[in-house]
């Protein structure tokens, strides 16, 4: 039944989300043949027994197979338990927390095994807060999937700098919802990389997405990118006509693909969350 599968992805959450992050983690074993292991905690008020399990194969699994583990509240305590039987020989083991991640996940039981840990910031309360923690406990493997969210908006703006003149950057700004980790991502990616003032333009959510508006502003003028519409972004830089970009609101699944890719450290995500997370804090008036 492990024939081609290149890992072992166990996903730690509740009973409201867990078809969400099957069919998630199914839409990225459509690039990444693999075993999902499902740690589901069940209230023990609607689980007449402390453990039942259900294996998954072909269509209801895409092209991986899935274990779903309906465990009690007792046994969710002891994870690794749950799971030592079922991964994958000789294949690496990735950690995925779509809810609340344990502030320092490579600490936990599962996270001291898994060589990737997969934390997801963007429905936090207080996303200031829990990227400080994270900050503070990071070690190399851990990453966010409020990072993968802004690959686009990382990839489009790094091309606009990259001119091999020296531009002359002075300031940036990153204008975004509140309560969301994405626009301080970013921000905190600019500030780093830059090693320039950041403003932070915060307020409600917007159907245009959690990211609005990037502006680095530069001896020639301002570089913008500003999101239109679902879908789509204008690009403004000095001494060219605006072009409309295409810029995806990106899916659960998308996002999981892209950081399946890469099982090693990511380096510049560690140095944002390490030095641009508290440097943005230390000198916004927002956060």
């Amino acid at each position: 039944m492990a024939l081609g599968r290149v890992l072992t992805l166990v996903i730690t959450t509740t009973d409201d989300k867990v078809e969400k992050v099957i069919a998630a983690a199914n839409e990225a074993s459509r690039e990444h043949p693999m075993r999902i292991i499902v740690i589901n905690n069940v209230s023990d008020a609607n689980q007449t027994v402390p453990l039942n399990a259900e294996l998954r194969l072909g269509g209801d699994a895409g092209a991986s197979e899935v274990i779903l583990l309906n465990a009690s509240d007792e046994l969710v305590g002891d994870p690794q338990g749950l799971i030592n039987g079922l991964l994958l020989p000789d294949a690496p083991m990735v950690a995925w927390w779509p809810d609340a991640a344990p502030l320092r996940m490579s600490e936990t039981s599962l996270g001291r095994v898994a060589g990737h840990r997969i934390a997801d910031t963007i429905t936090a309360s207080n996303p200031v807060e829990l990227l400080r923690i994270l900050a503070e406990a990071y070690e190399p493997g851990d990453v966010d999937l409020g990072w993968t969210r802004i690959t686009q908006w990382r990839g489009l703006l790094a091309a606009t700098l990259d001119t091999g003149i020296d531009l002359g950057i002075s300031s940036a700004k990153v204008s975004g919802a509140l309560d969301n980790s994405a626009p301080i991502l970013l921000a905190a990616w600019l500030r780093s990389e830059l090693n320039v003032p950041v403003e932070l333009a915060l307020e409600g959510k917007s159907e245009l997405g959690n990211i609005i508006r990037a502006e680095i502003m530069t001896n020639s003028g301002p570089i913008v990118l500003e999101r239109t519409e679902p879908g789509f972004a204008r690009l403004e830089q000095p001494g060219q006509p605006d072009h409309a970009i295409s810029l995806p609101l990106r899916g659960l699944g998308d996002c999981l693909t892209e950081e399946l890719r890469r099982l090693d450290a990511d380096i510049v995500f560690g140095r944002v969350l390490t030095e641009g997370i508290p440097l943005l804090v230390a000198e916004s008036e927002l956060i």
